[in-house]
């Protein structure tokens, strides 16, 4: 059983909008391993800390697979989901991702455009060149950030939101995530996570219409460690 609070770390909150840094292996909801999500976690905080009997009101806004880390909003209100659900949709949330790659990109930067078609029995999408039956087209710029001895941390801005998508298409052009086995990377990390994380985001409150600056403070290991800018 998680203790609510020391396992949650809250990156902003008010009456409308929770941001929590997810950890590896967290969910983010409920699915059929049924361990517990992070949207219970984040209820009882709620329910313990402003002591409300009853059910305590959580929309889940976005998902972070479960070997990620960082950012993930959640909705207080029905008001601030509905208007952050439309602001998903609007592509009005600028996300930044980090990610640790094996084999630096063959540009440092550029615009990856690919058709990802998801196969749901293995969970896994595959990336095309050309439209496919089925396929959505997937849209991310890369930037590289730094080079580490056997690794180069990229900086990913996503312009959609398909399933695995910076996995899928990182691994298309020779860069898989590391420790993203199902992508071709050749070993798994000891905490069966993997080195991409969501790190910033940026969006106009929907309710007070302030502008939210948020950044994910890093996980705590020997190759996010060796990054010397922050």
């Amino acid at each position: 059983m998680h203790s609510t609070k020391k396992n949650l770390q809250i990156l902003f909150e008010d009456n409308h909008i929770i941001i929590i840094n997810k950890r590896v292996g967290d969910i983010v909801q409920g699915d059929k391993t049924g361990d517990k999500p992070l949207s219970d976690v984040v209820k009882e905080y709620i329910a313990i800390k402003y002591n409300k009997p009853g059910n305590v009101f959580i929309g889940v806004v976005h998902r972070l697979d479960r070997p990620t880390s960082g950012i993930v909003i959640f909705a207080r209100t029905s008001k601030a989901l509905e208007r952050l659900n439309k602001m998903l949709r609007e592509k009005t949330i600028q996300k930044t991702y980090w990610a640790i790659v094996k084999n630096s990109p063959p540009k440092d930067s550029d615009t990856l455009v690919h058709f990802l078609k998801k196969n749901p029995k293995n969970n896994k999408s595959t990336a095309y060149k050309k439209e496919t039956e089925g396929s959505k087209k997937a849209i991310l710029h890369y930037q590289l950030i730094q080079k580490l001895d056997n690794y180069a941390l990229l900086e990913i801005d996503l312009e959609t939101g398909r399933h695995h998508q910076i996995r899928c298409q990182l691994a298309s052009i020779g860069s898989p995530i590391k420790g993203d086995l199902k992508y071709g990377f050749n070993r798994s990390n000891k905490n069966g996570g993997i080195h991409l994380h969501a790190k910033e985001i940026e969006f106009i409150h929907p309710v007070s219409k302030d502008n939210i600056s948020v950044v994910a403070p890093l996980p705590d290991d020997v190759i996010w460690n060796a990054i010397n800018i922050k």
